[in-house]
């Protein structure tokens, strides 16, 4: 729980009444490698913060798995319109390790954007997050292959050490087998 308050703290300092409601709404959960968290055609009634572990977003394009992005630890994660809007999710949340996550309700969520603090944090957060996504849509639509896994090592190594090929792959956008011909070509 000490890694979320940290992560909360650098976005918006807490008081310590904030930081009590915050240990008493989210709670810890444990899922197996390759568990789904959130899936498709439901509502996702949780945001998740992960403790450690990682946790592939895809979806179906034309009948293929697509993975969208990879988290890792000390990283919040939802299907993002599901949850804010609470309709039917499109996408897949999946572990790729054991995981552990705290995770808040959407009820809960509701209740703790009750304390200021928090409400500033999230409202930090959202345009922190949705800003990068901007950028790194922006930046990752015109990169090669090879830029796109380069930036991959170098900004999220974490992505590298803890998804399968197939999923990196998948994220950049090339086969497999283009994938290990850009890793021999950078080693």
């Amino acid at each position: 729980m000490n890694e979320l308050i940290n992560v909360i703290n650098s976005f918006q300092k807490l008081d310590s009444d904030t930081e009590d409601a915050i240990r008493e709404f989210f709670v810890e959960e444990k899922f197996k490698k390759n568990e789904f968290i959130i899936q498709e055609h439901k509502i996702c009634n949780r945001i998740y913060f992960i403790s450690s572990g990682a946790v592939r977003r895809f979806c179906f394009e034309n009948d293929e798995e697509v993975t969208k992005w990879i988290y890792t630890d000390n990283q919040f994660f939802t299907s993002m319109s599901s949850f804010f809007e609470q309709k039917i999710s499109f996408e897949i949340f999946q572990t790729c390790e054991e995981t552990v996550v705290y995770s808040l309700s959407y009820s809960d969520e509701q209740l703790l954007l009750e304390y200021p603090l928090f409400l500033k944090f999230h409202l930090k957060q959202l345009r922190h997050y949705l800003s990068r996504i901007n950028e790194f849509h922006h930046l990752f639509r015109v990169m090669s292959a090879e830029k796109k896994y380069l930036f991959l090592l170098e900004s999220f190594p974490q992505i590298i050490r803890k998804a399968k090929l197939k999923h990196i792959a998948s994220l950049i956008g090339v086969s497999q087998e283009t994938l290990s011909r850009i890793r021999a070509s950078i080693i």
